[in-house]
């Protein structure tokens, strides 16, 4: 789960770490009222996106009228960033803050290093806009620091890395804090990512200017608080339907839609539409345990995208029967008025039983064995595209 900037700068300062002065604002009315504490500001669009500076979605004021103008022309506007697909974000909301003067700027992360089954401190001396070219073009200069949970965050560690990124020793003992802060804030909140970019050095302190924290989804049930700081109009409303049902829906840019039981065979799927030179529309995995009902919700979904030419039922039966999910197929094919290819291929537990079933439907199904195979028929389905 993603929040936004403002709420993260939150979470930090609730641990300690310093940041800006600021407010959010949802109208021209409440910018010009924050504005006037601060004169001088700077006004940030609010989405779950990255890149928001290179396109525009922060800008510096001069004074209250100033901030009004350029609030404009963010609020309540489509932002295009390199993250938030074609389409953009609506900026709903606007953080209204305190202008910081910056002799330096880092960036600061920690996050899960699954391969190595540990943590991981990412950090560059060379923080703000760039830092994905400079990841990309120079990773020379991205430093990590791995570190066991069990064993904690060590002096050790965060001294390799204040000098890794050429910090002054004299704000080694805030640097300290710092990282500690974040550290804990990832363990306490079951954080999947805890983001400073840039960290800046102003004046005397280190403060937050920007920040980005991402939770584990398994482990919001244990964190009420923060649930509450989500925002569903930041998410795909295909997603949210998907919840529900307890589908594992993620949506993507192509045009072949695909339905398969287990994230593995999932990942697979999507992999073969590709290599056959196909797209695949979304990740779509409906579990061991789904129902004619949830197979119908998930075609509605999948049938949601505009974008979606084909349809590929991909289902290797297991504990998921062959014939649930054809009866599942047949109950949402009526009820949706399916008006797209459907490629289906089902092998497993109650093959012969599912196959009657979708053999005496009166559907029209491309019937397909084997994943190449079926990732053939779906790609030729969608017009080869």
């Amino acid at each position: 789960m993603k929040i936004h900037e403002y709420q993260a700068k939150e979470l930090l300062k609730s641990y300690g770490v310093k940041v800006p002065k600021g407010e959010v604002a949802t109208s021209l009315e409440e910018v010009e009222t924050i504005a006037a504490k601060y004169g001088k500001c700077v006004i940030k669009a609010q989405i779950h996106s990255g890149g928001r500076g290179k396109a525009g979605g922060v800008k510096l004021a001069e004074n209250v009228e100033d901030a009004k103008a350029k609030a404009a022309k963010i609020l309540h506007q489509r932002l295009i960033t390199n993250q938030s697909g074609p389409e953009g974000k609506l900026v709903n909301k606007v953080l209204v803050g305190e202008c910081c003067d910056i002799a330096k700027e880092f960036y600061l992360s920690i996050t899960i290093d699954n391969a190595k089954e540990n943590l991981v401190i990412i950090a560059s001396a060379e923080g703000g806009t760039e830092i994905e070219e400079i990841a990309k073009d120079n990773p020379e200069l991205i430093i990590k620091e791995n570190y066991l949970l069990s064993a904690g965050l060590k002096a050790e560690n965060i001294k390799n890395v204040a000098e890794a990124i050429k910090l002054d020793t004299k704000y080694y003992s805030q640097f300290e804090a710092l990282l500690m802060a974040m550290h804990q804030l990832l363990i306490d909140k079951d954080a999947s990512l805890v983001e400073i970019n840039p960290l800046i050095i102003s004046g005397e302190d280190l403060i937050a200017l920007d920040a980005k924290v991402n939770f584990d989804d398994n482990a919001l049930m244990l964190h009420p608080e923060i649930v509450e700081l989500r925002d569903p109009s930041e998410e795909d409303p295909k997603e949210l339907e998907a919840e529900k049902y307890d589908l594992n829906y993620i949506a993507l840019d192509g045009n072949i839609a695909c339905l398969v039981n287990g994230a593995g065979l999932a990942m697979a799927t999507m992999d073969i539409i590709q290599k056959f030179g196909g797209r695949p529309a979304n990740f779509l995995d409906v579990g061991g345990s789904a129902t004619a009902e949830k197979i119908t919700a998930a075609f509605e979904i999948l049938l949601a995208d505009p974008k979606v030419e084909a349809i590929l039922v991909n289902i290797f039966g297991g504990i998921m029967k062959c014939d649930i999910i054809a009866e599942g197929i047949v109950e949402a094919t009526k009820k949706t008025n399916l008006n797209v290819p459907l490629v289906v291929r089902l092998e497993g537990t109650n093959q012969k039983e599912g196959s009657a079933i979708l053999a005496n439907s009166g559907i029209e199904i491309i019937y397909a064995e084997g994943l190449s195979n079926a990732a053939k028929k779906a790609v030729a389905a969608a017009g080869g595209k």
